[in-house]
């Protein structure tokens, strides 16, 4: 290809709204061009790059059986209504009508779509299991758009969804594996190194998830790893080791005065007491689980109090809400409004407590289990009690686990101080199991002549999010520094001036290159040699041939290498089997570091 026949419009200036070294070399190398807030186009460069990670996903989904599909980015609303996303997806959601009002939704993801065609076409137990996966534009309404193609309004998604007898658990345990060894070989063979992260489900849903992180200081997920054995995870889903405690009953309970005293800090500094020795109360409203509805018994009263969670901690640990949310197993979970908490509980926010409480249900952290002669709110403004004990003073039915687990806390696992980091999700891999099955009701006819019902995977890779992985590991103060597989080209000619001799063997050298297979950018541009060094590092192709007057006289081009900087001169007869020997040997690595059999 001639520089000249194409588009790409490098510019020397970081971008003012471009936070992040990806954003910024994406748009000054000429990859994606803004449009709006979170919305980008490719640029051919930019275009290429997608189409090569598209290539390596579809080369390890079809190696593991997946059948690809193209499903349509519009689709019907009643079938997002029928899974309850409509409704529990929010603002996020692109809704629209059509001209007869039907409505429409621009798809953020496609499991309601597959589902449905997949109903469609399974009749007997003989057609399970079965993967499909489908890559294409998804739509989300982010309400902060940012980093570039990170985080936008459009973006293209790789998302796949196997189905497996109800039978058969084994089945999905095995295509789970599959596929998280598939992502590992995908991101492996762009370059990238990636972190598999155990992860919550979130509104999925299902038994176990993971996600393939990449670390990042601008990273919006925060990742926990042991420093010991090695144990890693979202922090949402993280867990960590309870320390032992020695709590004494320190006598009968009792009411102390505590006058706008609302915080674990200012309690621990008015009752002169440790923060671990409070129990932390907070209340929450939470939305309707899958299984609930109608009216709920005992009138209006006691809706308004069975739409209450009061959830207990240790007071020096904080409450994960993603836990909670989980645990609950609802769609919404927000923190309870104050005035609304007094009308409908007569209890002060800032004076919780679970001493007395009736009627509402009450959720604690392990660390509460065992808790004596401790702190908790007297439901009343401006009172504490003192010398609570679990177990004589109240009594929670549920324990689980809902610490926000942190930097320093010990592995649950081996008991090393845990460290945080945060990183960029590229992809995410689910056990759903009948979630959405249930919903579509979704059956089979089983080999005893019974109705079953299938249950699911589902697996989803960012590709643009992917690329811009790339260059967020990849570069340096002068721009991209491409690995070949996801390279736009594979070899940048550069002749000094684009004139007589210098012409007639850059030309010569690319059909050469060109004809072995190779990906050849030809910058034939009528500018300066500074100019097309500068716009050469910074598109960052791995391999530049230089073209001068010097080394022609010598019957030599001048190989760069972009990683490292290191030149060579190699006989202008011999460049083009030399090279096609060293790309292929090199693409050769990347396929063995993904596990592909070459």
């Amino acid at each position: 290809m001639r520089y000249t026949r194409t588009l790409i419009p490098t510019t020397r200036e970081a971008p003012k709204d471009a936070a992040i070294d990806s954003h910024i070399l994406m748009l000054r190398a000429g990859l994606v061009r803004k449009l709006s807030s979170g919305i980008y186009g490719l640029f051919p460069l930019g275009l290429r790059c997608v189409r090569k990670v598209e290539a390596i996903i579809r080369e390890e989904m079809n190696r593991i059986g997946g059948n690809e599909f193209l499903l349509p980015v519009l689709i019907p609303g009643d079938i997002w209504k029928k899974s309850g996303r409509w409704y529990s997806m929010g603002s996020e959601l692109f809704r629209l009508k059509d001209r007869g009002e039907q409505d429409f939704v621009l798809a953020p993801t496609h499991e309601e779509a597959f589902t449905v065609i997949i109903r469609e076409n399974l009749k007997s137990y003989r057609d399970l299991p079965v993967t499909v996966y489908h890559i294409g534009p998804k739509f989300r309404d982010e309400i902060r758009p940012r980093f570039g193609v990170m985080r936008g309004k459009t973006f293209i998604m790789k998302d796949a969804y196997s189905f497996h007898r109800a039978d058969r658990p084994d089945s999905l345990d095995k295509t789970y594996t599959d596929m998280s060894n598939a992502y590992r070989a995908i991101f492996s063979r762009c370059g990238l190194e990636t972190i598999p992260v155990a992860a919550d489900s979130g509104s999925m849903g299902g038994s176990q998830s993971e996600e393939f992180m990449v670390p990042a200081e601008v990273g919006e997920e925060q990742i926990v790893r042991c420093t010991g054995c090695g144990y890693v995870a979202n922090r949402e889903k993280a867990s960590c080791m309870l320390e032992k405690r020695s709590d004494k009953s320190s006598g009968a309970l009792d009411t102390v005065s505590t006058p706008d005293v609302k915080t674990i800090d200012g309690l621990a500094g008015f009752l002169k007491k440790d923060p671990d020795c409070f129990i932390k109360t907070m209340l929450f409203t939470a939305g309707e689980t899958e299984q609930d509805g109608g009216d709920s018994e005992g009138g209006t009263e006691g809706a308004e109090r069975n739409k209450y969670v009061m959830a207990l901690i240790r007071g020096d640990l904080d409450v994960n809400e993603t836990k909670l949310k989980g645990y609950l197993g609802v769609s919404e979970l927000k923190k309870a409004d104050i005035e609304e908490t007094w009308n409908d509980l007569g209890i002060p926010l800032g004076f919780a407590g679970p001493v007395g409480v009736e009627g509402i249900r009450v959720i604690a952290d392990n660390s509460v289990k065992n808790m004596k002669g401790s702190v908790t709110g007297a439901n009343r403004k401006d009172f504490h009690h003192v010398n609570v004990d679990a177990g004589r003073d109240f009594t929670v039915s549920e324990y689980t686990d809902l610490r926000l687990a942190g930097e320093g806390d010990p592995c649950p696992k081996c008991g090393h101080q845990l460290e945080m980091f945060r990183g960029i999700e590229l992809g995410h891999i689910f056990k759903l199991g009948d979630k959405y099955s249930r919903s579509f009701d979704i059956n089979y006819v089983d080999e005893d002549g019974s109705s079953r019902r299938p249950i699911m995977g589902c697996y989803g890779i960012g590709v643009e999010r992917t690329v811009a992985a790339v260059i967020e590991q990849n570069h340096d103060e002068n721009g991209i520094v491409w690995p070949l597989p996801v390279a736009p080209y594979q070899v940048y000619i550069l002749p000094i001036k684009y004139e007589g001799k210098m012409k007639e063997i850059s030309d010569s050298l690319c059909a050469k290159l060109e004809d072995t297979g190779l990906e050849v950018l030809l910058d034939d541009r009528d500018l300066r040699p500074g100019v097309k060094f500068k716009d050469a590092d910074l598109v960052g192709i791995p391999y530049r041939i230089n073209v001068g007057d010097r080394g022609l006289q010598k019957g030599m081009v001048e190989l760069v290498y972009r990683k490292s900087g290191k030149k060579e001169e190699i006989k202008v007869e011999d460049i083009a089997g030399e090279l096609a020997g060293r790309i292929a040997a090199e693409m050769e690595k990347f396929n063995l570091l993904g596990g592909k059999p070459v």
